[in-house]
């Protein structure tokens, strides 16, 4: 699908009504642009990460540790390969 859109002289840009169709956008969602090659952009509704929780589960193991130690045990199980 490909719809033209104008960008204001504010840089704002009005997602037209297919598109937020077609990604299930609505009030208050949020969406990111990623560049490619610097002439193209992809837009993508981002999730709420609040959605997420309970979604993965936490192994008894590391339930209560910082965010630092999981992250330094990651890393550490990273370079044992």
């Amino acid at each position: 699908m490909d719809i033209a859109a104008r960008v204001t002289s504010k840089g704002q840009i009005t997602i037209p009504k297919p598109v937020r169709e077609a990604l299930k956008l609505t009030d208050g969602d949020r969406v990111v642009f990623r560049v490619l090659e610097g002439e193209r952009a992809i837009l993508a509704r981002t999730p709420d990460l609040l959605d997420l929780a309970g979604a993965v589960p936490v192994p008894a193991g590391v339930r209560g540790l910082s965010w630092e130690e999981i992250r330094r045990r990651a890393w550490s199980g990273q370079l044992r390969g």
